[in-house]
């Protein structure tokens, strides 16, 4: 096998840079350390992306050679900005760098030597929505009535099953068990549809985007003679955010760098993406995997004051011992305020007090909008505060996603509700009937007209005649048996909407057939189900139905942003895993209630650590001012009735390191 070395010889001479100037002490020892096996715990705001910048440059300016570096990021973008630096400091040109996210550089190695695993060099990539198309055909050949189930999850579900076992390298089974319990009836046909799907690729000589690592790695562990090369040629291997890698993105980095001249640069305390496949034993063990590794912490925080880094190590501090990496943050600020621990009647209070501080940030103390977060836990956490923004006319921008009425879920819950008290609502039903397999628009239009006119003729509601013969026959063959299923359901809200309150039929609403089809639709169906128990919370506001949709409809119109520009000076909202890397001036952190911040799900498994490195993450966003806030009284009752309590990660903190404020209540006598 040929090899190519695709480099040019190092520049005789590089521009000479003050190292030790540009760096404060802890960088520098990073930056200009012996090669070996390096593990750097760059702590919050501390400038890990500066010490991996200057580390590429120390090694150049040391005689090796651009080609000989090898820098693995999670965003090209990342890479970009890295590379562009050094380019400013040394004026060699990125693209004679390997350097880039694991999946490019996989794709680039794989089209070299990718023969050597039986790989066609001319391999083309699949998108997202044509690797769910491809993994659909492969299942409907194996079993066509495996998706007309709305229990079983559909092509996109399914598909990121089988994504995270690859990822994470476990089976399809074991990580149903883990991770999608809700799917457990039919975790033991996963495996022979993945090994399907796998072979239909190869078929095609197509790849998804798991291969590009999946392969990659098995070049490496089936081509000694490639693995060999690479990790000759590649004498330094640079890893950005590793606390984020994968069991396979982790296996990747050590064969490569089997010569342990690796220098991983990452945070144990900002581990907190195990969900979409983060190994935090990947950062723990590293120093196992890698015999005499030495370990630098740059801890000097360059974001927050004294008073939030004092928090933020109280945090940390609270972790079980022999479970991480000990460090502590030192500010290089001056003194302000320490945080503040906010108790709140309820979500409407906490919601109010977020309106009030922040028109005192804005009015009497000049900070901008934009410099202004509100963090939390669950989406569903945030709908009272963007609710109380609206009404106050206060600008914000959701950089985590829509808001939480316009979600899909909850509209299509809320079209269901429409259509059962209002049968005649044309739009709310075919919101609801194209859900229904092989309905679309027109047909969906078809059934509803058919059922207007049976009930016109006989006089009945609507609901009444939906399984008369006539309006049936209209229903696509492959829908029926979920027809069925959907009118009794629709007539089991009506009967507690007449019965009972609005919040009851929004959970019967839940309990029936949207629930079910909730189950197959999202694979992150739990975190959705518990959005739609939201609801019920806030329909408990109302005693009429008419009412509760009204108000939906109007909170809609109210909180739209399609008119707010996300750069614009707009307070931001957004989930804690959103924030990780950015920050702002003042950050209030809500619903810090033990079921919502840590969540109830992670309570009950009895492991809290990765909420806690959330929280830590949370508190670390903030410059100047932090509030940590949290409800009194739950908006619903909950398995613990309706008080709550201060999350634990509250109650561990010593309250030395914050103080109390409290609310004033104006009394209505």
């Amino acid at each position: 096998m040929d090899f190519i070395l695709e480099d040019h010889p190092a520049p005789d001479s590089l521009p000479r840079i003050d190292f030790r100037a540009h760096l404060n002490d802890e960088q520098y020892a990073a930056v200009t350390a012996e090669a070996g096996p390096l593990l750097v715990l760059a702590g919050a705001g501390s400038g890990k992306t500066r010490t991996l910048t200057y580390r590429v440059a120390w090694l150049l300016s040391r005689g090796v050679r651009a080609g000989e570096i090898l820098l693995l990021t999670f965003t090209n973008k990342a890479a970009k900005q890295m590379l562009h630096r050094v380019q400013e400091l040394t004026g060699i040109e990125p693209q004679r760098f390997w350097g880039g996210t694991f999946h490019s550089i996989g794709n680039r190695a794989l089209r070299i030597y990718g023969e050597a695993i039986g790989l066609a060099p001319a391999f083309t990539i699949l998108d997202a929505e044509e690797a769910e198309r491809l993994l659909k055909q492969v299942v409907e050949s194996q079993d066509k009535a495996f998706f007309k189930d709305k229990t079983h999850p559909r092509a996109g579900p399914l598909f990121g099953i089988i994504s995270l076992a690859r990822n994470i390298q476990l089976g399809p089974e074991a990580t149903v068990e883990k991770y999608f319990p809700h799917y457990s009836d039919i975790r033991d046909r996963i495996p022979g549809f993945a090994k399907a799907y796998e072979a239909r690729k190869r078929e095609q000589k197509v790849c998804d985007y798991d291969d590009l690592l999946e392969y990659w790695l098995a070049l490496l562990r089936q081509a000694p003679e490639v693995a060999a090369y690479f990790s000759h040629r590649f004498r330094h291997v640079l890893v950005d955010e590793y606390q984020d890698t994968n069991t396979l993105q982790a296996q990747i980095v050590d064969t490569i760098g089997s010569h342990h001249r690796i220098m991983a640069v990452g945070d144990d305390a900002q581990c907190i993406y195990s969900w979409r496949g983060a190994n935090f034993e990947n950062i723990m063990t590293f120093p196992d995997r890698h015999p005499g590794t030495a370990i630098h912490r740059i801890e000097t925080n360059y974001r927050s004051t004294p008073e939030i880094l004092n928090l933020a190590n109280g945090v940390l501090l609270a972790q079980p011992k022999g479970r991480h990496f000990d460090k502590e943050l030192r500010a290089s600020r001056g003194h302000m305020e320490k945080p503040y621990v906010v108790q709140t009647m309820d979500d409407r209070e906490q919601a109010e007090f977020i309106v009030k501080r922040v028109r005192a940030l804005h009015e009497d103390e000049g900070t901008a909008l934009s410099s202004i977060a509100v963090l939390y836990r669950s989406h569903f956490i945030a709908v009272e505060t963007q609710i109380a923004l609206a009404r106050a006319g206060i600008p914000y921008h959701i950089t985590s996603g829509v808001k939480f009425f316009e979600r899909q879920h909850i509209r299509d819950l809320v079209a269901l509700l429409r259509f059962v008290y209002n049968p005649a609502d044309g739009q709310a039903w075919e919101r609801i009937a194209v859900l229904l397999p092989k309905v679309g628009e027109k047909g969906a239009q078809k059934i509803h007209a058919a059922a207007l006119a049976r009930a016109r003729e006989s006089q009945r509601n609507i609901l009444d005649v939906l399984d008369a013969e006539e309006v049936r026959a209209k229903v696509a063959k492959d829908a029926r048996e979920e027809w069925d299923k959907l009118v009794v359901s629709l007539r089991q809200v009506s009967d507690s909407m007449q019965a009972g309150t609005p919040a009851d039929a929004v959970e019967t609403a839940i309990e029936g057939w949207y629930g079910d089809y909730l189950k197959g639709a999202f694979a992150d169906y739990s975190d959705r189900l518990e959005e739609l128990t939201a609801l019920v919370g806030f329909a408990q506001r109302f005693e009429e139905t008419q009412d509760f949709l009204a108000q939906i409809l109007l909170l809609n119109s109210e909180t739209s942003d399609r008119h707010v520009d996300p750069d614009s000076d707009a307070i931001k909202l957004t989930t804690v895993h959103q924030a990780k890397g950015l920050e702002y001036d003042v950050v209030f952190v809500i619903g810090l209630a033990d079921g919502q911040f840590p969540g109830r799900r992670s309570i009950e498994a009895g492991d809290v650590e990765e909420e806690r490195r959330l929280f830590y993450v949370a508190v670390t966003r903030a410059r100047n001012e932090l509030y940590l806030s949290y409800p009194k009284i739950a908006s619903r009752p909950g398995p613990g009735g309706l008080m709550l309590t201060p999350s634990r990660f509250l109650l561990e903190i010593s309250p030395d390191l914050y103080q109390e404020l409290k609310i004033r209540r104006v009394n209505p006598w």
